[in-house]
């Protein structure tokens, strides 16, 4: 008995823009690492909201992530101040900002609303790979009716979560790494 299974397979793109790459996560640029993070972002927190949502079953609204937009790398200052003595702006030692926006469904009275986030995540690489420092995030509607909601600490939230089991895979050789030409 044979059995077609090409609706499960994948195409690649073949480019000279993307091949693969054998070394770790850990030796990857920032770049790299967070535009592979947030391809599969999706999957990883979705699969951490139908986690939580095992365990907590007395909330009836989860959000459900669709897409996360490209990553934006201009840090913002991270001491109260804001600037060193001689007016440079300052940034924590070690630390990397990254800035994302993602694209989630939630269903209401089984209607659908779709909402925007804006993530502010932190990274710091260790001698064991990227980890979590820190995560922030707003919510929006989407389309724009409302206001954005105040920054609110994401550290362990559902996309925190997906961003943690990622690094986690990554480093442990689970997540085939590509390398991008950042500058297209």
């Amino acid at each position: 008995m044979s059995t077609n299974n090409s609706a499960f397979s994948q195409n690649l793109i073949s480019s000279p823009a993307v091949k693969e790459v054998k070394s770790s996560c850990s030796e990857q640029s920032l770049e790299v690492l967070t535009t592979q993070l947030l391809r599969d972002l999706p999957s990883y927190a979705n699969r951490a909201t139908q986690r939580a949502r095992r365990r907590n079953r007395s909330s009836e609204v989860y959000s459900y992530m669709l897409l996360a937009g490209k990553p934006e790398f201009q840090p913002l200052p991270l001491n109260p101040g804001g600037y060193t003595a001689d007016g440079q702006k300052s940034a924590a030692t070690g630390v990397e900002q990254v800035f994302f926006t993602t694209l989630e469904r939630q269903y209401i009275n089984q209607k659908a609303v779709e909402l925007q986030e804006f993530h502010w995540l932190l990274l710091t690489k260790t001698k064991n790979g990227w980890r979590l420092v820190m995560m922030f995030t707003q919510t929006d509607s989407y389309p724009k009716q409302e206001p954005p909601s105040p920054p609110r600490d994401s550290s362990n939230g559902n996309i925190a979560q997906g961003v943690k089991a990622w690094l986690r895979d990554c480093q442990a050789g689970s997540v085939r790494m590509l390398t991008i030409n950042l500058r297209s």
